[in-house]
């Protein structure tokens, strides 16, 4: 086995990390090993999967669910801020690390290790009002009323490998402040990223058994999944997986899932929009972190007095893109290297795919050689004369650079085209009328849709999820936290209302 550039620890469970045992397991498909993917002759860390801890894990989230759910909030805020303390002296840290296991490049994995610091703020001065205790005054004859937020239980978040810390981090954050204890299974490209995370939850002192984590593969996950123990779910994945996630809880009505899954997310270019601002925010839409988010731009509806200036520039503009080392690039890079061999063979189907499907080739898209072997590709851009249903390239979410371009001349046609996949996540909208964007407010089925910026830009003071195949109506960000808590209803008599016995009507003392 090759030496490896960080240790894992193993899980975490009752306060403390316990390394996974190695002793039986001598076949190579028992063990994960991860390369950098920006240099794979870096092995970044080996974990061995075994699945013994599972129950111990889960009994450590139950003991610390009993003791948590007791604190006040006031309690849990200071937790959570000695947490943002932490994450705050090792930002440089997490941020190289995130930069090593992703390949996104060294300013973008800083970008989201201060997300992971802001959104201890959010999460109290934002989101934990969404759940304090409502009070109603004589809802009935002499009966006041209140509405309490219970937490739901131990809560199990799978995060992804795109944003290993920040997603996480926002769904951890919401569970524990409103009560609730945690188990967090990183991604199995990304177990490292998770281990920091965790450890400076140790470092903050939370009570043991209220942060825990299982490292290993799918089935480590299915396995929490199906316990009895565990009552909320948070996944942040592809629809397939969250498929996955549902077919393993629909049974079990005590869960609560919240799915955060894909997009093909639309852009519409007006006739009137700002052309060079629109051109630079496709550009970040669409291939920014390689294209590897679930909000990045894929299809650009643009009108057609713009279409051929746009395909020009836009083209012009992508070659240019530095494409390097995460972190010892000579020129500071805007798109690192694809997640893995994997997303490259995907991402190059389907580049043959819009060929055998008669698009027009922009920009090829392609495995790239650089100083360090690695999965490099370059940007692609297609173009297209109407928008195909049919067209399997055109409908489906790739995870990689891609763009792709349809003319319109009519509104209602962009807004059909935009409609025209399974994905309802984000949209963006680039014009000068009000009247138009609005329509596209009414008209366009998605979560989010932004008026003069790209797809990838949201704010955790709002909340953030999709429609159609794109979530399960449970919008994360500053909303999360609902998916966090079940109401409770009470009503209250005085005791200087309390009626006696005798008061009852139709009832006999006498027999």
């Amino acid at each position: 086995m090759a030496e490896t550039t960080f240790q894992l620890k193993g899980h975490y469970f009752n306060g403390e990390f316990h390394q996974v045992p190695t002793t039986g397991l001598s076949a190579a498909e028992k063990f994960i090993e991860r390369n950098c993917p920006a240099d794979l002759s870096q092995t970044l860390w080996s974990l061995p999967l075994d699945y013994r801890h599972i129950d111990e894990v889960l009994d450590s989230a139950q003991n610390g669910f009993k003791y948590w759910r007791t604190l006040s909030s006031e309690e849990r805020i200071n937790y959570l801020k000695a947490f943002q303390v932490e994450v705050d002296k090792r930002k440089d840290e997490l941020a190289r690390v995130i930069s090593l296991e992703t390949g996104k490049p060294l300013w973008e994995a800083h970008t989201e290790v201060a997300s992971v610091i802001g959104k201890v703020d959010v999460t109290i001065k934002d989101s934990l009002p969404r759940i304090a205790v409502k009070q109603y005054e004589n809802i009935a004859p002499e009966t006041n009323a209140q509405l309490h937020f219970k937490p739901i239980g131990p809560s199990l978040v799978i995060g992804p490998f795109n944003f290993p810390c920040h997603l996480a981090n926002g769904q951890i954050l919401s569970a524990l402040i409103s009560g609730n204890s945690i188990i967090f299974k990183p991604s199995e490209k990304t177990c490292y990223s998770g281990q920091l995370l965790i450890e400076c939850f140790h470092q903050a002192g939370l009570p043991k058994g209220v942060i825990n984590l299982v490292q290993g593969d799918g089935e480590s996950a299915r396995r929490m999944l199906q316990s009895k123990i565990v009552k909320g779910v948070f996944f942040t994945g592809s629809k397939e997986v969250g498929l996955k996630v549902l077919q393993s809880t629909y049974q079990d009505l005590s869960k609560l899932v919240s799915l955060e899954l894909g997009g093909k997310n639309p852009a519409i270019i007006h006739s009137d929009a700002q052309f060079d601002h629109a051109l630079q925010e496709i550009l970040k839409g669409s291939f920014l972190t390689a294209g590897q988010r679930c909000t990045s731009t894929a299809l650009v509806y643009i009108h057609a007095s713009l279409a051929d200036r746009f395909v020009e520039q836009l083209h012009q503009l992508a070659k240019k893109i530095i494409v390097d080392h995460p972190i010892d690039a000579e020129q500071e890079p805007f798109m690192g290297p694809l997640i893995d061999q994997r997303a490259i063979d995907e991402y190059l189907l389907y580049m043959g795919m819009a060929k055998r499907e008669g698009l027009t080739e922009i920009m090829r898209g392609k495995a790239l050689e650089r100083k360090t072997q690695g999965h490099y590709v370059s940007p692609s851009i297609h173009f297209a004369n109407s928008f195909d249903s049919k067209s399997h390239f055109l409908i489906s979410e790739i995870f990689g650079p891609n763009c792709t371009i349809i003319p319109y001349k009519e509104i209602d046609e962009a807004i059909s085209m935009a409609n025209s996949t399974e994905y309802g996540l984000a949209a963006s909208v680039f014009t000068k009328d009000q009247g138009i964007f609005e329509q596209c407010l009414r008209d366009i089925d998605a979560g989010l849709i932004n008026l003069n910026r790209s797809t990838v830009g949201a704010s955790a003071k709002l909340p953030f999820g999709g429609v159609k195949n794109s979530g399960n109506y449970r919008p994360a960000a500053v909303s999360t936290i609902d998916a966090c808590v079940y109401q409770l209803a009470s009503l209250q008599v005085g005791e200087q209302h309390v009626q006696e016995v005798s008061s009852i009507k139709g009832l006999d003392l006498n027999r």
